[in-house]
């Protein structure tokens, strides 16, 4: 017996679930607008992707900055290392062992006694900075250290950081 319409009849592609008027549409058809499609003029596989370059932020360079300081500089018993960090707030200064990883000496702006002989209110300016030089180089001395090994931290030799630098200096360090 046959069957009463036409549209009753068994299609060719009996695997799919499409109907058989339906036929997908071409590459760089516009039902696909994101996706990649072929450029059928130049015969090229083009990206409808657009790739941007994103501008490392002044954080980021920094930290690459202080990363390959950091695969130069190291601390030895004989000539330990004068770390420096910056922050908007405050000064830390650190002289650093990195063979047994110990910290030798230090001094902060977060000290009772350099926070209290040189008062600031919004940051630590250049004055602070010489004072924490001074400190860091008497204790220094104080435990028999002549020589460090300068790690600015990844900022520039400019301004604080260079204070500082000049400060331990001219208070006996060797760098």
């Amino acid at each position: 017996m046959l069957p009463a319409s036409p549209a009753a009849l068994p299609t060719s592609n009996a695997i799919s679930a499409a109907p058989r008027w339906f036929s997908p549409p071409m590459a760089g058809h516009s039902l696909f607008p994101l996706g990649p499609r072929l450029d059928m003029t130049s015969r090229t596989f083009r990206s409808s992707f657009v790739v941007e370059a994103k501008k490392a932020t002044r954080r980021e360079n920094q930290t690459w900055r202080h990363t390959r300081i950091r695969k130069k500089v190291e601390g030895t018993p004989e000539r330990p290392r004068l770390s420096v960090f910056r922050s908007n707030k405050h000064l830390h200064v650190q002289v650093i062992d990195d063979s047994k990883m110990h910290t030798l000496a230090t001094a902060s702006t977060m000290q009772k006694a350099i926070s209290q002989e040189v008062p600031f209110s919004s940051g630590p300016t250049m004055e602070v900075a010489r004072k924490i030089g001074e400190t860091i180089a008497k204790a220094c001395m104080e435990k028999g250290i002549t020589k460090v090994v300068f790690d600015r931290g990844g900022f520039y030799y400019h301004g604080r950081i260079q204070a500082i630098a000049d400060a331990a200096r001219e208070n006996g360090l060797d760098f």
